[in-house]
């Protein structure tokens, strides 16, 4: 009898949350050795070293590399996927199917199945001016959903391989002597006021995944006077609660534009926290750079809020008494 020669292949996991890819209890890893019942498939923390012959081993391989783009995509893993993926012959089909029916508008497949998607006419319109243009201004109240947009459009690039790297920054603008009775480092004072950025991403890509990209400077997350000084190529870089910056520092980071990046501007003219009498960076950039070639501006309002239904009838209700009291 003939002796099957045994060939090896061992996949690193270390870019991924091994529970996540191996299923509770390893049901997915468990699903995928029925598959392919001829395979030895040996997991080992972010290791997974497979045997058996030539033929099959590459078969193995290709489809397990679209079960991970399938990750990707979805963030998750279920039967129905591995089934698809690892069983048909045509095993590109599965996503290229999925992605086509209906889910043209979806920017982000999010972690637990969260499918991140434009939900209003303006929100729709932010997504199609960032397609145009290189840099783009969407300004509107609170609640309408700017920033989580911009973050789903800079996610969507990366995956995509549009660009190399995220950066998301704010202006810090009680960054001065305020914070300095705040406890721990320069980090510790300001990431409140990044918070929310990070709150966004956390809903786009699965945790492990952020980490690294957090650790290699894939994304990163800064005050805006980190910026100076600095040139970012192939970059989707997002300016948050612009209205908070000053003329100099918008035309700062404005200026940082490198090769092959994409910029959007967000923020909220009508909470403007600028000490003094200082002009909105945000509301003077809307005056000089409209109307300029490859510059868009998309302005929410009202109809674009998707928060609890208290928060359109409170922004109306501050608008109003704004109007009286300057009556």
């Amino acid at each position: 009898m003939k002796t099957q020669h045994m060939n090896e292949k061992v996949i690193s996991l270390e870019s991924y949350n091994p529970l996540e890819i191996y299923g509770v209890n390893d049901g997915n890893l468990n699903l995928i050795k029925r598959i392919f019942p001829k395979m030895k498939i040996i997991a080992r923390g972010d290791i997974l070293k497979v045997m058996g012959d030539e033929k099959e081993l590459e078969a193995f391989e290709r489809k397990f590399s679209l079960l991970l783009l399938n990750y990707e995509k979805f963030g998750k893993i279920t039967d129905n996927d591995i089934r698809h993926i690892m069983e048909e012959e045509d095993n590109g089909s599965f996503i290229k199917e999925t992605t086509r029916k209906g889910q043209d508008d979806v920017l982000v497949h999010g972690r637990e199945g969260l499918l991140v998607r434009a939900r209003t006419k303006n929100q729709r319109n932010m997504v199609l001016s960032s397609d145009r243009n290189d840099l783009v201004f969407a300004i509107g109240p609170a609640g309408t959903g700017k920033t989580y947009t911009a973050v789903a459009l800079a996610v969507r690039a990366l995956k995509n391989k549009e660009v190399k790297r995220i950066i998301l920054t704010r202006p810090a603008v009680e960054a001065g002597e305020n914070l300095g009775f705040l406890p721990g480092d320069l980090k510790d004072k300001l990431d409140p006021y990044l918070q929310p950025l990070y709150d966004a991403l956390r809903d786009m890509l699965p945790t492990q995944r952020l980490l690294t990209y957090l650790e290699d400077g894939t994304i990163e997350v800064a005050p805006l006077a980190f910026m100076r000084g600095r040139t970012l190529d192939h970059a989707f870089a997002i300016l948050d609660e612009a209205q908070n910056s000053t003329i100099p520092q918008l035309k700062m980071f404005l200026t940082r534009m490198g090769r092959s990046a994409k910029f959007i501007v967000t923020g909220d003219i009508t909470q403007i926290d600028l000490p003094g009498n200082q002009t909105s960076g945000l509301i003077h950039a809307s005056k000089v750079l409209k109307g300029k070639t490859g510059i868009d501006f998309v302005f929410l309002d009202d109809s674009d809020i998707i928060r609890h239904k208290l928060v359109t009838l409170i922004i109306k209700a501050y608008d109003h008494n704004k109007k009286i009291d300057k009556q």
